[in-house]
């Protein structure tokens, strides 16, 4: 999806109460750019199953959300009930086009590493995404000294995004309150999970990006602040 919308961007809708405590990134499409090259294993994968969706189609029912919690949607349009062996080789195809091919995202490191600095290493990475995945591209782009001991996986809990669980659990670990946190997030059930942990959610919506939420629909599911550069983070959370 394309972020073309008119909605001004690195400008806070509402100010937080009181400061930032804490900082927790969302992995995929904040700090890795890892949407495309997983969601177009995904959507061969889907075809191969008999469903043409294409990438659109595909971006908006599967960004953001745990693989494994749409097996029945998977069904409902391939009539091929997936398991355990389609999603293992599902994360094998992944994790082999992402080792090949991943970045970051432009200004994520710089970001992560000034916050982690200011807010005496209070930062967490908290993915719906299983914890090989996220550690894999942490380690990657180069930021997993940044959140080692301190990653958690929506799968590891009771209930991924867009429930708060993986928010709630990374506020606990890190011994603040979720509403003196800041949440950084792309996606729709990203959003919806920092807002429903008690946290101010900050939308990131690089212009022109096919694989982030648009500015107006992240807004709608609760982000107090968009913004269209990493490289803008640490001022907007620090401010």
């Amino acid at each position: 999806m394309s972020c073309s919308a008119p909605l001004p961007c690195s400008v806070a809708r509402v100010q937080p109460k009181s400061p930032f405590q804490a900082v927790l990134f969302d992995c995929d499409g904040v700090l890795v750019d890892s949407e495309q090259i997983t969601n177009g294993v995904l959507r061969v994968m889907l075809n191969e199953l008999g469903w043409p969706i294409g990438p659109t189609e595909c971006f908006e029912r599967f960004v953001g959300r745990s693989l494994k919690d749409e097996f029945g949607v998977i069904f409902e349009h391939t009539g091929v009930r997936v398991g355990a062996p389609w999603l293992a080789e599902f994360r094998r195809r992944r994790d082999q086009g992402l080792a090949e091919s991943l970045e970051e995202i432009p200004g994520a490191a710089d970001a992560a590493r000034t916050l982690s600095t200011a807010l005496d290493g209070r930062v967490a990475c908290a993915s719906g995404a299983d914890r090989a995945k996220v550690e894999m591209q942490l380690t990657r782009v180069g930021l997993i000294d940044v959140f080692q001991g301190k990653i958690f996986s929506g799968e590891e809990m009771p209930h991924s995004k867009p429930a708060p669980d993986v928010y709630l659990a990374a506020a606990a670990a890190l011994g603040v309150d979720p509403a003196r946190s800041a949440v950084i997030e792309d996606t729709i059930s990203g959003t919806q999970a920092g807002v429903a942990a008690g946290a101010t959610v900050f939308g990131y919506c690089p212009p022109g990006s096919p694989a982030h939420s648009r500015p107006e629909v992240l807004v709608e599911a609760g982000a107090a602040a968009i913004f269209t550069s990493m490289r803008d983070l640490p001022g907007l959370i620090t401010a």
